[in-house]
């Protein structure tokens, strides 16, 4: 039976305190108990339905976080107040002094400088591998690795994990598979191909306004109480606590994320095939001729497509740099990182996203000084914005090189 994250959100029902359409937001940091017993028992975890304090739970982070779960086929899920905050919370949740991570060479630039740099001080080893190679993957776990993690499609060169076959190989030796599904919600569904515990960070396409900051466990019911215990849980002690405004703001946003990610794919697809065809050396996993697209093609919830993440290279980080100035002064997107807005947003993820990754790194893996990655906006006259796109690129002679290339 096909998968639909989109039906599953729509079956969640929620009324205000005075019968809203929207549940009502839980302004509160502190609440109240009728029994001294039942603050005790909340405070050990055992009472389910009761509230103690905002850092450890509300009523409106819960409504976003069962709206996630429906979403990602989890059995429940957390909010956090960033990304980075559901990334560390996991890491540090699982791992301790003298254990490993196995993970994708090509994550994003945070993810990256908190392995590398800031683990070892914990005496956490990381060791980044092509994460499309089950074989390399599995070479590279040793007694101590406590996690195989990955983004199901990679920030920012856009490989492909084969979720399948590293779920087999995390099953093999009893580990837990974690993927940030950042660049790809509703597109994939990590859990259905054997994910244990899904990442998002929700201030990109699924909040989809840019102005929020936030993220999201997905998982057990288990592991996410764990993150939330008082005495040992990394989401709870680290404190990284989304706020309850935000949470509301996030949920009611989440109802027209089916419809732009639908839009966000068309649109990256047309761009990617239309540059492709102008002979550019554009990356989209939609293209037949990416190495992925046939993995990304058997794990998608097929009506919303490959997602709105495509990369082109410019050829020198001059001409990048050139082309998206005039792109943002002709309206055709923003000069901007993050992603998942109603314009295209565009950078240069070897000076942005990925500047924590040493250059000689960056070099090993395929990431050029003149790529440029674009989220791709949810315009209606695509075709307008392709040859307005074109027109800058023969200006700065990067079309007309890459044709007679």
């Amino acid at each position: 039976m096909k998968f639909d994250p989109a039906s599953k959100i729509q079956d969640l029902q929620y009324f205000g305190e005075f019968g809203g359409v929207n549940p009502s937001i839980s302004d509160s940091s502190t609440y109240t108990f009728l029994s001294a017993k039942t603050m005790f028992d909340t405070f050990e975890g055992n009472t389910e339905g009761c509230y103690l304090y905002s850092r450890h739970s509300s009523p409106s982070n819960l409504y976003l976080g069962e709206a996630l779960a429906a979403m990602e086929a989890t059995e429940t899920a957390n909010v956090t107040a960033s990304g980075m905050g559901a990334i560390t919370a996991v890491i540090l949740q699982l791992c301790g002094a003298g254990d490993h991570i196995v993970s994708g060479r090509t994550v994003y630039g945070g993810t990256y400088a908190f392995m590398k740099n800031f683990l070892p001080k914990l005496k956490v080893t990381t060791s980044f591998i092509d994460i499309t190679k089950p074989e390399v993957v599995e070479a590279a776990i040793t007694p101590h690795t406590k996690m195989i993690y990955c983004e199901a499609v990679s920030n920012p060169l856009l490989e492909v994990a084969d979720l399948e076959a590293l779920s087999a190989i995390a099953r093999k030796h009893n580990i837990p598979l974690v993927v940030d599904n950042t660049f790809t919600p509703m597109n994939i569904t990590p859990k259905n191909h054997g994910a244990d515990i899904v990442i998002h960070s929700l201030t990109k396409f699924i909040n989809g306004s840019s102005d929020t900051v936030g993220g999201v466990v997905c998982g057990t019911k288990d592991f996410c109480l764990s993150l939330k215990d008082v005495n040992d849980g990394a989401a709870m002690l680290l404190g990284s606590t989304m706020d309850s405004l935000r949470a509301a703001s996030v949920l009611k946003n989440m109802r027209t994320l089916h419809i732009r990610m639908k839009k966000h794919s068309e649109n990256a697809l047309y761009l990617a095939q239309k540059f492709e065809a102008d002979g550019l050396k554009v990356v989209y996993p939609g293209l037949p001729s990416h190495p992925g697209h046939e993995t990304m093609k058997r794990m998608i919830n097929a009506d919303y497509g490959f997602g709105g993440m495509m990369t082109l290279d410019a050829g020198s980080l001059e001409k990048a740099n050139a082309l998206m100035e005039m792109m943002q002064e002709r309206n055709l997107g923003y000069l901007a990182v993050s992603l998942g807005f109603y314009k295209t947003l565009f950078s240069a993820p070897g000076s942005s996203t990925s500047s924590e990754i040493p250059e000689e790194e960056q070099k090993a893996m395929g990431l050029s000084d003149g790529l440029i990655r674009f989220s791709i906006g949810l315009d209606e006259d695509i075709e307008r914005t392709y040859q307005s796109m074109k027109t800058c690129m023969k200006e700065l002679g990067i079309l007309s090189e890459a044709v007679t290339a």
